[in-house]
């Protein structure tokens, strides 16, 4: 891995990329070991991984890697109009500047999985196995979300109600079990206060996932793949998950059973074992790469 196998981090380590376009991009990385790169979704960060996926990652023996959007932990605000393609580039030149210049794991969930997509599409050289959580391949292939839960996000937006508006996206992302779950529902907000993706740069990453669409090429996509989405996933819904585990050849597909948008935080020892499993099957279909 090149520079990056030169510098483990068995301690977390926020740092400000400078990428060859100029932009800055701010990347977390945790652990020493087989390197995986984590995306996230829509207005998400690093920190909201969740401590428990985190942590079984970091016992497995993975060292994560996160790049944030642009936009994202007070970089520059972009220009709207970019597209998740930019956003699969950004990685793919992010991971260069790292000093990874092997083939490296991949989970993107969400707007993070439209971007991982991209990602192995446009640079395959670049992605070893590819995870992807409660996202859509887009287009025609995408089901889209209830109305009246978007109306209901954009209305506790508008209202300026700090509160409510944590509170809807809280209820439309977690599954119904885990609303009471005072414990939860404080540790969520914590993380979401660290560092609050500003408004425009969530309405120009609403309007790159509007125009994503993979649906015609998840058959060019060839690293072994895991498909995962709950089945009450309320912001992109389960039925999504069917087109991408259809065409992309030989991928799997896990359901979670009554979890919701953020599945991973409901049960994620399973998605840290999903992804152990996913990494194994690249060794095994090609003995001599790294483990």
């Amino acid at each position: 891995m090149g520079a990056f196998a030169d510098s483990s981090t068995p301690d977390p380590v926020v740092s400000t990329l400078t990428l060859p376009d100029g932009g800055e991009r701010v990347v977390w990385r945790w652990g020493v070991g087989r390197p995986l790169l984590v995306i996230q979704g829509m207005s998400g960060t690093h920190d909201h991984w969740g401590p428990q996926l985190v942590e079984q990652l970091l016992a497995d023996g993975r060292s994560i890697v996160c790049v944030n959007h642009r936009g994202v932990y007070g970089t520059a605000r972009p220009e709207p109009g970019y597209a998740i393609t930019d956003l699969a580039d950004d990685q793919a030149a992010a991971l260069d500047v790292l000093g990874i210049d092997e083939p490296i794991d991949v989970f993107g969930i969400s707007m993070g999985g439209m971007t991982a997509m991209e990602l192995t599409l446009r640079h395959p050289e670049k992605v070893r196995t590819l995870g992807l959580g409660c996202t859509t391949a887009g287009g025609a292939f995408m089901t889209q979300p209830n109305p009246a839960d978007i109306q209901r996000l954009f209305e506790a937006q508008q209202s300026g109600d700090k509160d409510l508006a944590f509170r809807a996206g809280f209820e439309v992302n977690f599954s119904e079990k885990w609303w009471t779950d005072e414990a939860l529902v404080q540790e969520f907000l914590r993380l979401s206060l660290l560092a609050p993706v500003p408004l425009s740069v969530v309405m120009s990453q609403l309007q790159a996932i509007g125009q994503h669409d993979v649906g015609a090429r998840l058959g060019e996509i060839s690293v072994p793949t895991a498909v995962m989405h709950g089945t009450v996933d309320r912001m992109l819904p389960f039925p999504n998950a069917t087109p991408i585990h259809e065409g992309i050849a030989g991928a799997t597909l896990d359901v979670f059973e009554d979890a919701g948008h953020l599945y991973f935080w409901e049960e994620p020892l399973r998605v840290a074992a999903i992804l152990e499993q996913l990494s194994t099957r690249s060794s095994e279909r090609s003995p001599s790469t790294t483990a």
